[in-house]
């Protein structure tokens, strides 16, 4: 009785292995190094903010002047210390956002040397489109927001004087610029857990009626005027990039499946 072995399949490639582990100290001393740079560029940014303040507040106003113009309307400061630290909070927002692409350097920078390239790979290609979409939604929300507050105050009766704090506008406009940034960074979220096994195709293909209806709740919620085009700005990049992230998912699924495919086929086999 002879026995024939099949050729052995071939080896997968390795994994590129992770950087040598650092002393904790150095750890420690390259994480303080990392960090101040980060906070001097920060501190930039928001010395910038404090010169911009004024243009950003004139942007902010508009919709206040509009609302001006049919009934009383202004905005507030509460207390003596009101504007100086109104002033000051939008300066290290300012500061933040200018500051992003030094900071988010800092911290992969970091993060990436413990990584395999796979991870590498995927981190830097999430954030890589992350960061524009994330940007894209809070663009949207600045275009957005005169409309909800002209909507949102026209409740008011015009007999009514329409007195906003204006550390709480801020914080309004704030709100609806981080909410519309976050909705158009989901479908990175979804494709990030497809790539992670968590998440298939073939259920953001059966979620899609959902996907669709919550889309158009948050739309609706996002732009509460009577002006249907509003929403449809909202609710047509939201589908658009749900559907990319759909796509996505479905390709990397199918390559997945010819991967094990190809790996069974490759399998040794004995005869007898």
């Amino acid at each position: 009785m002879t026995t024939v072995a099949a050729p052995a399949a071939a080896a997968p490639r390795p994994e590129a292995p992770r950087s040598a582990p650092m002393p904790v100290a150095a750890h420690l001393d390259e994480a303080t190094r990392r960090a101040m740079r980060a906070v001097v560029a920060v501190a930039i940014g928001a010395l910038v903010g404090w010169f911009l303040y004024d243009p950003l507040m004139e942007l902010l106003r508009a919709p206040i002047a509009q609302i001006a113009a049919e009934r009383d309307a202004s905005l507030n400061f509460d207390s003596v210390t009101g504007a100086f630290d109104l002033r000051l909070r939008s300066a290290l927002v300012t500061g933040v956002v200018l500051a992003s692409p030094v900071w988010l350097y800092q911290v992969f920078a970091f993060v990436l040397p413990g990584l395999t390239r796979r991870e590498r790979r995927y981190v830097l290609g999430s954030v890589g489109a992350a960061v524009p979409l994330f940007a894209a939604g809070c663009a949207t929300g600045v275009l957005l927001f005169p409309h909800m507050v002209s909507v949102l105050t026209g409740f008011a009766a015009s007999e009514d004087s329409t007195i906003l704090d204006a550390g709480a506008y801020v914080d309004f406009v704030l709100k609806i610029m981080v909410a519309t940034g976050v909705a158009f960074v989901l479908p990175v979220v979804l494709v990030v857990l497809n790539l992670a096994g968590l998440l298939s195709a073939v259920t953001l293909v059966r979620s899609w009626r959902y996907a669709l209806v919550a889309i158009v709740l948050f739309s609706a919620m996002a732009t509460p005027s009577a002006d249907v085009l509003s929403m449809f700005l909202v609710a047509v990049p939201m589908s658009a990039l749900y559907a990319t992230a759909l796509l996505i998912a479905a390709l990397h699924d199918r390559r997945l499946a010819r991967g094990t495919a190809s790996t069974r086929e490759e399998e040794p086999t004995c005869s007898v």
